[in-house]
């Protein structure tokens, strides 16, 4: 398994777990944000869980399951890709390379998984 595949998962693993926890602390950032682009309180759970499942599902990908890491990667870059349409129609660009950053890592996490 390569190295970069390895470490670039982890990362995008480590990332999306712990905005998960935040989502379902309901951490004061997480609810200003989601208030800012207009996203319902109560969808953040939900949110959470997508974001927990696709961490999850990176996992199994390193322990060997190839194609359940690869619809994880791509669940994360579809949802990620969601989260800046809404910072996009809302308007808000200020924090807008948060998911930017998320985005960036689900699409390497996606590419490594596809090309190893």
């Amino acid at each position: 398994m390569p190295v970069l595949y390895v470490v670039v998962t982890v990362i995008t693993i480590a990332a999306n777990a712990g905005i998960a926890v935040a989502d379902f602390a309901r951490a004061k950032f997480v609810l200003a944000n989601s208030a800012e682009v207009g996203l319902p309180p109560s969808w953040i759970p939900l949110l959470g869980a997508l974001k927990a499942a696709g961490a999850a599902g990176l996992a199994l990908g390193l322990l060997g399951g190839r194609t359940i890491g690869i619809a994880a990667a791509a669940g994360l870059v579809l949802f990620f890709i969601g989260a800046i349409a809404a910072h996009v129609r809302a308007r808000v660009f200020h924090n807008i390379a948060f998911p930017g950053g998320y985005l960036a890592l689900a699409v390497a996490s996606l590419v490594l998984a596809v090309v190893r």
